[in-house]
C-alpha cells in the first residue's frame, strides 16, 4: 500500500524531472533562446544525465512531501466538513473548504519542501559535463555537498533561501489544485461511486496545469531567490526581485517555463493522484 503510493511518486518524478531541470534553466539563466535550445545545448555539453540533475534528493523526500501534503488536506478537510473520504464521494464537500485545506497543506508543506527543492535547484542549474579525472570540479559535487556547503558559506537560514516565495507559490495554487481536482472527479463521476482510474488520471492532470498556470510567475521568482546569494546578494527580498525581473525583462519573464511546467503538470499530477487515490481506498 505504502510502497505503492511511494513508487508511483518516484515514477512521477523521474517522468517530470527533466522538463523541470528545462524550466528551471529557463527561468534562472539568460543562455538559452528557448525551450528547444535548452534541451539540445544540455544534451550537447551534458549528455542525457544532464536533464537528471539534482533528483536525487526529491526522490528521497517525496514520500514524506507527498505525505505531509495530503496528509494535512486530508485531516483538514475532515475537521471542516466531518466528512470522511468515502462520504465526500457522495456529497462533495463546498468549495471554500476544499480550497482552505488544500492551502493549508500548501503552507505546512513549505517547512518540509523548501531546503530539497534548494538543492535541487542549485544542482539542476550546474551546467559542467560530467566530470572527467583531473577536469575542473563543480562547485556541488552532489546532494549533500551543497546541503553542507550551503549551510557553511550562508548559515542555516540560506538552506531556507526562497521559501517565502515558495510558500506564496503553494498556498493559493494548491487550493486550486484541489478544487479542480475534486471538482472534475464529482462533476465525472456517477452519484455514489467512487471516480475510475481513468477520471482520476485526467482530473489529476488536469488539477496539475491549473495550479502550474497559476503558479509560474511565483515559480520563476522562487527559483531566481534560491540562486541569489550564490556568488553575490542581488535581491533584497521577494518584493524586490519581482520589481528587478520586471525592469530587466519586462512582463513576459513571469512566464518563463509556462509552456513546460503545464505539459510536465499533467503526467506527473496524473500519477500522484492515482496513488492517492489507491491509498484512501486501501485504508477504507
Amino acid at each position: 500500500m505504502k510502497e505503492g503510493r511511494n513508487t508511483a511518486g518516484a515514477l512521477g518524478l523521474v517522468l517530470g524531472h527533466p522538463f523541470d531541470t528545462v524550466k528551471v534553466r529557463l527561468q534562472t539563466q539568460s543562455t538559452y533562446r528557448g525551450i528547444m535550445d535548452c534541451i539540445v545545448k544540455t544534451y550537447r555539453h551534458e549528455s542525457l544525465l544532464g536533464f537528471f540533475k539534482g533528483m536525487s534528493f526529491p526522490l528521497v523526500s517525496i514520500a514524506v512531501v507527498n505525505s505531509v501534503l495530503f496528509g494535512v488536506y486530508s485531516n483538514v478537510l475532515l475537521a471542516l466538513t466531518a466528512m470522511s473520504h468515502q462520504e465526500r464521494r457522495t456529497q462533495l464537500p463546498s468549495y471554500t473548504h476544499v480550497f482552505i485545506a488544500g492551502c493549508t497543506g500548501g503552507v505546512i508543506q513549505t517547512f518540509f519542501l523548501a531546503p530539497f527543492d534548494l538543492i535541487k535547484v542549485r544542482l539542476q542549474n550546474q551546467t559542467e559535463p560530467r566530470v572527467q579525472p583531473g577536469g575542473p570540479q563543480p562547485r556541488y559535487r552532489g546532494p549533500v555537498h551543497c546541503a553542507a556547503t550551503i549551510f557553511r558559506e550562508e548559515g542555516p537560514r540560506g538552506l531556507f533561501r526562497g521559501a517565502w516565495a515558495l510558500m506564496l507559490r503553494d498556498t493559493p495554487t494548491l487550493g486550486l489544485y484541489f478544487v479542480t481536482y475534486e471538482g472534475f472527479c464529482h462533476q465525472n463521476t456517477p452519484h455514489g461511486q467512487n471516480p475510475s482510474s481513468a477520471t482520476v488520471l485526467v482530473a489529476g492532470g488536469f488539477a496539475g496545469i491549473a495550479s502550474w498556470v497559476a503558479a509560474t510567475p511565483l515559480d520563476v521568482i522562487k527559483s531566481r531567490m534560491q540562486m541569489d546569494g550564490l556568488r553575490r546578494r542581488e535581491y533584497q527580498g521577494v518584493l524586490d526581485c519581482v520589481v528587478s525581473s520586471f525592469r530587466q525583462e519586462g512582463l513576459r519573464v513571469f512566464f518563463r517555463g509556462l509552456t513546460i511546467n503545464s505539459a510536465r503538470g499533467f503526467p506527473v499530477n496524473a500519477v500522484t493522484f492515482l496513488s492517492y487515490e489507491y491509498l484512501l481506498h486501501s485504508w477504507g
